[in-house]
């Protein structure tokens, strides 16, 4: 056993240290192509950063452990939301831009729907795997024509440098640090798998259980240290985005791809489409009242988004130990706590609107 566990401590490593790569690279190519820190966020420091998960899931389903694949999609959006977007906005609160709310939060909640809604029969087969990677592919063109469209700034300081000014682009340098990460993740996915269903067999726990925590924390680690560093750095934008993208990105690309790759499409547990998938759905609408109300995701925001994941977690543990307070905490956390806050970020969001409307009826008149 203390073999499994180091040999998991390793495929984390390698997973962190390739997802750290692929930003270097990724965010160099970005920088080259003059998009904006805001698109950046959305699309390459993002796939980037999900390349954990994808790597992961692919692997687990040719391996026979799609409650892993499944968990580990599920787990990480859950943790996008509700840890990584919480900690960068407790460090620094979060910046918000109009093309979020108009476009990449809605975005993400659709992709989420559909998620549940392909998964709802319990395969996630591979027509519907198909289709969520031709709408990943589809929001792709539609996110750069739109930046294209509305004008893209200057290329920016590549935030995982430092406060550096930016620097000339290095294509085979960025080309060499991508390969690099992607040789990372294959090994690092490959040990992660194997000691995590190693673990989940000993000690009771089901695919679906380890693929939810260890493994779905484990390749979210990436996003954590980007968007933590991005908002420390005031490269806020790029929290934000890398977190929304991050998450249609395991959608459309993470779970599409396991669904094209794993024979028969993948199969979805009934515990994970009664209670994992519509936390997840209902984590992404939180969301989009979040960032109406205000310019940012505020500090008070993300310490509710934290205390969430910890309930979540809990609840998670109890469920595999089949402990008797497990009816009574999951009852509060999916149908009282996240809708009670969902409508009332909604009335803050409504009343929001109204004081703007009404500062700017006097100076339209």
């Amino acid at each position: 056993m203390t073999a499994t566990v180091a040999l998991l401590v390793v495929g984390l490593v390698l997973l962190v240290g390739g997802g750290e790569l692929l930003v270097r690279g990724g965010s160099g190519i970005g920088r080259a192509l003059g998009l904006s820190p805001l698109v950046i966020g959305l699309t390459v420091v993002a796939f980037a950063t999900s390349a954990p998960e994808l790597a992961v899931s692919v692997d687990a389903a040719l391996s026979g452990a799609p409650g892993v694949a499944v968990g580990n999609v599920v787990g990480s959006n859950i943790s996008n939301v509700l840890l990584v977007l919480g900690l960068a906005a407790l460090v620094l609160p979060v910046a918000v831009r109009s093309q979020l709310v108009r476009v990449d939060v809605p975005v993400m909640i659709g992709f989420s729907v559909v998620a549940l809604l392909v998964a709802w029969d319990g395969t996630v087969s591979l027509p519907e795997g198909g289709g969520l990677l031709a709408a990943l592919v589809g929001y792709v063109v539609m996110s750069v024509r739109l930046a294209r469209r509305t004008g893209t700034p200057d290329p920016t300081p590549d935030p995982t440098d430092g406060d550096s000014p930016a620097r000339p682009p290095r294509p085979l340098r960025d080309a060499g640090l991508v390969l690099a990460g992607v040789a990372l993740l294959v090994l690092g996915a490959r040990l992660l798998v194997g000691s995590a269903t190693t673990i989940a067999q000993a000690v009771g726990l089901s695919d679906l259980v380890i693929g939810l925590t260890v493994v779905a924390i484990g390749t979210s680690l990436p996003e954590v240290a980007t968007s933590v560093i991005a908002a420390l750095r005031g490269e806020r934008e790029i929290a934000l985005g890398n977190v929304l993208g991050s998450n249609i990105f395991n959608i459309g690309a993470v779970l599409g791809l396991t669904a094209l790759v794993a024979p028969g499409g993948v199969p979805v547990a009934d515990a994970a489409v009664r209670f994992d998938l519509p936390v997840m759905v209902v984590a992404a609408l939180v969301v989009l009242p979040v960032v109406f109300t205000g310019a940012e995701i505020s500090r008070w925001e993300a310490v509710a988004f934290l205390a969430y994941f910890v309930a979540y977690i809990a609840y998670l543990l109890l469920a595999a130990a089949e402990h008797d307070a497990l009816p009574v905490l999951s009852t509060a956390l999916l149908w009282f706590v996240l809708p009670m806050t969902a409508l009332l970020l909604v009335l803050l969001t409504v009343q929001e609107v109204r004081v703007r409307r009404r500062d700017a009826g006097p100076a339209g008149g």
